[in-house]
């Protein structure tokens, strides 16, 4: 392609060099800012530099990097998988560098019978199909008789497609394979074990495990030595092992995410209509028609283009647009169209394509950073470190009091006596020591608090495919929940996108009902059927039994329909002309057009668009007797009033019309033709249509439930700003009339044409936007980020893009969108519907809500476990819950902890709050109080139970050692039970009626039940390894009533009032007040 004419595609513009220097230097910007607050503290992980990422995760403190790290970025394999792309594209790039050299060697084309080796009954192989396409192998297409030569030898039809019958595609993929490539595995259960293993913690309560083995059977025998540490061994394993089918069961739902984002449906000719499959279902011999934004779905040869216009990027790794004709007519699987339409004959699929090889040949890593991820990093980081510290204090005071002769057993008897203390006993006792210190530090360090996200995500993503959203980055679930706006496109999403001719003029007059072919001239519904059929993007198929099917996007469907409705025989008009060039429809210029060649010599050039936009064109209309009058200002007037009308009522306005032309002034070399511009002055009106796009049902209420929950809405649209208007108006985006004036209604190219500190200060104010072009969208978004907005943008277009791209979050829409936009968006919007965007805002808002609750009730645990052992360790020397009883409350706290409240669905209640901010803390003044609360009263509870609970339990007669059991035992029952009692209080932190909903979710209340049926099990039965006592009934009531306090106490407690300034914010206050000198 030219300079002049790839610089002049719509899509290359957006693409220049300069325009991503100054966005990268934009976004370099932005990250320098935050690099100020530390490593923590990323805002926004898209496109974030991989530096910055590499930064948090050295600054973490982390007991198990596999298990940590396992669903963020691996900066590792994204280089390695750079270097295979290249060296595949290197490879392509080495061959074709070859074939033309030996072409041009040649200069001649060989002219002689086709080479063909029969593949199951096919003139040709699967291998000269993929040299041929491989290697753009332009002489040996020719040797097969070109394109329609092909098609034959592949049993096939360039104009009607397959026969595609189950037989004929079985057949087809047994000779050329299917349009799959083989996929890495993903790994297996015994890996995620292995990674659990990982932890160091873990790793080093084994080896005390393995120690108090050996010690305990060589002092006591192997009947009875084995409990102690065969009990640390047996819980470490236990955690081990539910930690690896957690964390499989998420990678399984990653994986069944990661193959629908893959499953691309496209449309193909077969048996001479078109049909929509899914990729996978793609075979040779099958004819594809190609528009602007798709993806190309194989190899294949081009059978007819109109400006078809390729981006090869993924492919070549050079950004630039390659124009596609006779010349160079192969088309590589995996490029985008970038301008254009046309059909493509495909020759090769899956293993066999360039693509396909280079599918197989990288695994795809799914993983990625997201905001709250990182920042609960930094939590557990605070908190690990404050853990180590204790671990290592209660280590120091335990080993001190030990060695000194002050720790004293169960009966009384001091424990180590030098001189009389023998080794193994004293290496027994450091290990029991050093047992405890170590399961403080996994009950400290909150490794699974970063992980929790992903369970959230992963649990959010499965059930948001449900309320029709793929979730393509990870990271935009969670920043949707801070959302402060949403750009929305109107048509197919705020509509119905179901449209409908409804209004017509033709012939100077108001035609009534529109579609009645008796009220004009058959001149002029010649004319008009004429530029309908061939001025499309869309077809018209007549089955064997006469009924009619239209296809394409909604407008090109609904004018088809209108044209079928005069009489229009599709095919039969389309065989009457040449198409001799295309302007494809384009949304900055809002009209696309058609030069035909009629058999008379005559040529017409049709043209259809924007009606304001077709009419300003207009010098000239055709009356109803089919005469052409002249244009003047009072007929002008009446077209533009119709316009007016149609648009009040919210209907798009589309105006169909046409010229003649010379035949001799239209280039006759193909180049020259590729490159001509078609006249769009002096045009003959033909017609106006008013199409009816009814507002989707429940938009309404939709709209008014993002504005009560804080996020503004916000319509841009290419229709005119009257249909823009109406439409908002029965939408709820505006009020009333009095609210459709400047700056809140606005017309895409006042806004373009102000200066960026203008744009700054009214997009705020900005509701409805009309006849925006796409970058219009992108200037809006940079401008309401720019004002500290967190900005979802809704986009279908390829031209939408950039500002998908922009966006906070970028929403693509699933059934009219392109591949382009929805390779670059974050969410795709399965059936196009704004509700389904307003519950991507639920979901968001849920996973942020949820991971607050689970670091209330970890933090909870954490802080009484902590502050009940240290206490004990440093005041008597010996600890009431004991290693194993830690890891089982680890585990409930850690794996168990996070299903239950990480898996909580969304509620309405989430919609009446604000957005959550990006800077908001992530533990709030709320959060503080209730975990303060609870913790506090477990710490003064557990701690009487400690130091006074032998006289509290009647406990002074029973020997010593039996009293502490029991006394120590329930501190642990009633622990356990504090905490699952405390688990209903963390599902709702801010409300005082805790118990809404709990019915529903059946997964919490089975890990609640499962909990508890568990501790029963291990106080009940497992007492030799968990060093505990059956308890009876009364001492049962007593640890559920230790727990049900904790009910009453939340409720109570959120009757105390707490400031609005965050706790952390009113610290650094004080702290600076304090550091300022007084002047």
């Amino acid at each position: 392609m030219t300079k002049d004419s790839s610089a002049s595609s719509p899509y290359h513009r957006h693409y220049d060099e300069e325009a991503a220097a100054s966005t990268y230097d934009e976004k370099e910007d932005e990250y320098l800012e935050e690099e100020e607050d530390g490593p923590f503290d990323i805002a926004n992980t898209k496109n974030a530099p991989i530096e910055r990422l590499r930064r948090w995760r050295q600054a973490a403190l982390v007991l198990n990097a596999s298990r940590r790290f396992r669903y963020t970025l691996d900066l590792k394999k994204k280089q390695e998988r750079e270097d295979i792309r290249r060296k595949i594209r290197t490879h392509a790039q080495v061959i074709r560098a070859a074939i033309l050299f030996r072409e041009a060697g040649e200069r001649v084309n060989v002219v002689g019978p086709p080479i063909s080796a029969v593949t199951d009954g096919y003139g040709i192989g699967n291998d000269q199909l993929s040299s041929l396409t491989r290697d753009h192998d332009l002489v040996a297409l020719d040797r097969h008789g070109g394109v329609q030569g092909l098609a034959s030898l592949l049993k096939t039809s360039i104009d009607r497609g397959l026969i595609g019958d189950d037989v004929d595609l079985l057949s087809r993929k047994n000779a050329f394979g299917s349009n799959t490539y083989p996929r890495k595995k993903g790994r297996s259960f015994w890996m995620f074990l292995w990674e659990a293993w990982q932890d160091l913690t873990l790793i080093i309560l084994m080896v005390a495990a393995a120690a108090s083995l050996a010690l305990g059977i060589k002092t006591e025998g192997a009947k009875e030595g084995w409990y102690d540490g065969g009990s640390i061994a047996a819980a470490v394993i236990l955690v081990i092992v539910v930690t690896a089918v957690s964390d499989y069961r998420q990678s399984l739902q990653f994986q069944n995410l990661n193959e629908e984002k893959q499953n691309i449906h496209l449309e193909v000719v077969r048996d001479g209509k078109r049909v929509e499959v899914s990729i996978f279902e793609l075979v040779v011999g099958d004819v594809v028609p190609l528009k602007i934004g798709d993806q190309v779905p194989a190899d294949g040869v081009l059978i007819v283009g109109h400006s078809l216009a390729i981006d090869e990027s993924s492919m070549t790794g050079e950004s630039k647009i390659v124009h596609k004709d006779r010349k160079n007519p192969f088309l590589m699987s995996g490029c985008k169209v970038a301008d254009g339409y046309g059909t493509m004959l495909v020759t090769s699929v899956g293993i066999n394509t360039e693509w396909g090889l280079l599918m197989a040949s990288i695994s795809e890593d799914t993983g990625e950073e997201t905001p709250l991820q990182v920042r609960l990093n930094g939590v557990a980081t605070f908190i690990g470190i404050v853990g180590l510290a204790v671990a290592v204090s209660v280590l120091l005071v335990l080993l001190i009091r030990f060695f000194t002769g002050h720790s004293k057993d169960p009966s009384g008897n001091v424990q180590f006596q030098k001189g009389k203390t023998s080794v193994s006993d004293a290496v027994d006792g450091a290990v029991k020591i050093l047992t405890v210190a170590v399961t403080i530090v996994v009950v400290a360090v909150p490794e699974g608090l970063p992980l929790a996200v992903t369970l959230t995500l992963a649990y959010s993503m499965r059930k948001m495919m449900a309320d029709k959203a793929l979730v393509r980055r990870l990271s935009a679930c969670e920043t949707m929940g801070s959302a402060t706006t949403i750009c929305s496109d109107k048509t197919g999403t705020l509509t119905l996108n179901q449209m409908t001719v409804v209004e017509a003029y033709t012939g100077g007059k108001k035609i009534d009902p529109p579609d009645d072919p008796n009220s004009m001239s058959p001149d002029l519904c010649s004319l008009l059927v004429e530029g309908i059929s061939q001025n499309t993007t869309g077809s018209v198929f007549t089955s064997n039994v006469g009924d009619v099917e239209v296809s394409g996007s909604p407008t090109e469907k609904a004018i088809l329909s209108w044209g079928v409705k005069l009489g229009m025989k599709f095919e039969v008009v389309r065989s009457q002309s040449e198409v001799l060039h295309v302007f494809p429809f384009n949304s900055e210029k809002k009209r696309g057009g058609v030069a035909v060649g009629l058999p008379n010599s005559e040529v017409h050039i049709h043209w259809k668009g924007a009606a304001e936009i077709v009419l300003g064109s207009c010098t000239k209309y055709l009356e109803v007797d089919g005469s052409i009058k002249q244009m003047t200002d009072v007929e002008e007037s009446y077209f533009k009033k119709a316009i007016e009308d149609m648009a009040a009522g919210s209907l798009r306005c589309v105006a169909i019309a046409y010229r003649s032309y010379e035949r001799e002034k239209v280039p006759n070399d193909e180049e020259q033709l590729a490159q001509w511009v078609l006249p769009e002055d002096d045009l003959v009106l033909l017609a106006i249509v008013g199409i009816k796009d009814p507002c989707r049902p429940g938009v309404r209420d939709a709209v008014q439930l993002c504005t009560n929950a804080g996020v503004k809405v916000r319509m841009v649209t290419g229709d005119n700003l009257q249909t823009a208007k109406a439409i908002a108006l029965e939408c709820g985006i505006l009020h009333s009339n009095a609210d459709a004036t400047q700056p809140n209604l606005i017309e895409g190219k006042v806004f373009r044409a102000m200066s960026e500190s203008e744009r700054e200060s009214i997009a705020g104010n900005i509701s409805v936007m009309g006849r925006s072009s796409p970058n219009d969208k992108l200037l809006l978004v940079k401008a309401l980020k720019k004002k500290g907005h967190v900005v979802a943008v809704t986009g279908d277009g390829t031209n939408d893009a950039p500002a998908l791209h922009e966006a906070d979050i970028g929403l693509a829409m699933g059934i009219a969108g392109t591949e382009v936009a929805k390779e670059s968006s974050d969410i795709i919007i399965l059936d196009d519907n704004f509700a389904s965007v307003v519950k991507v805002v639920r979901w968001g808002r849920s996973v942020y809500a949820n991971i607050q609750k689970f670091i209330q009730f970890q933090l909870t645990v954490n802080v009484a476990a902590l502050v009940i052992n240290v206490v004990a360790a440093v005041s008597s020397g010996d600890v009431p819950l004991n290693a194993v009883q830690l890891l089982w409350v680890n585990l409930i706290m850690d794996t168990l902890g996070a299903l239950a409240l990480a898996t909580e669905p969304p509620t309405d209640h989430l919609m009446h709050r604000s957005p959550v901010g990006r800077r908001e803390p992530l533990i709030t003044n709320i959060m503080w109080r209730n975990l303060i609360i609870q913790a506090l009263y477990q710490v003064i509870v557990l701690i009487i139970l400690n130091f006074k609970g032998r006289d509290i339990l009647n406990l002074e007669k029973e020997p010593i050692d039996y009293a502490n059991k029991v006394k120590n035992t329930l501190i642990f029952n009633a622990f356990v039970l504090c905490q699952l009692f405390n688990e209903f209080n963390a599902r709702k932190p801010d409300q005082k009626n805790v118990f809404t909903g709990v019915t529903k979710n059946r997964l919490f209340m089975g890990i609640v039940g499962i909990t508890l049926v568990l501790q029963i099990i291990i106080i009940e039965f497992l007492g030799k390894f968990t060093k505990t006592v059956r308890l009876n009934w009364k001492y049962w009531l007593i640890s559920i009533a230790i727990g049900f306090i904790s009910w009453p106490l939340a409720f109570f407690g959120k009757f105390i009032p707490v400031p609005k300034t965050p706790l952390a914010e009113m610290i650094k206050r004080r702290f600076r007040r304090r550091r300022t000198p007084n002047l």
